[in-house]
């Protein structure tokens, strides 16, 4: 349900990012959610823009890479055995994930001090929808 004029000062004022790929499903969910409930957004395809390395230690920092490393996607099972193998520490994780930005968890979304990687509708009603 569209939540009309209740989301007029927060999306004037407040300019949320998500990032991901306009290809992947989980993210196409994400963007649909957002529309549906009138909250505007900054999308970033990482396809065409890519990621930049300060981004990814930012994250790295706020979670730790292991959060948002997707072990369980196509790009990362169709990796070299010995890449995967090499990634054990973040300098590492992180460089991969610049050079392969469709291993991140998708979609990323920022939110001020919000980050949260994937979908998750309890979550985003959570933050968005107990916004007054």
């Amino acid at each position: 349900m569209p939540l009309g004029n209740r989301w007029h000062w927060y999306n004037e004022n407040k300019q949320m990012k998500i990032y991901g790929l306009t290809t992947c499903r989980t993210t196409q969910k994400a963007l649909a959610w957002f529309k549906l409930h009138g909250i505007s957004n900054d999308f970033q395809n990482f396809k065409k823009t890519g990621v930049a390395k300060e981004k990814l230690q930012e994250w790295d920092w706020k979670q730790g890479y292991e959060v948002f490393l997707n072990k369980k996607g196509l790009t990362w099972k169709k990796l070299d055995p010995e890449i995967k193998a090499g990634i054990n520490n973040s300098e590492m994780a992180l460089a991969l994930l610049q050079q392969q930005p469709g291993i991140i968890k998708r979609p990323v979304i920022e939110d001020g001090d919000f980050l949260f990687f994937g979908f998750d509708e309890k979550v985003y009603e959570d933050h968005f929808l107990s916004l007054t």
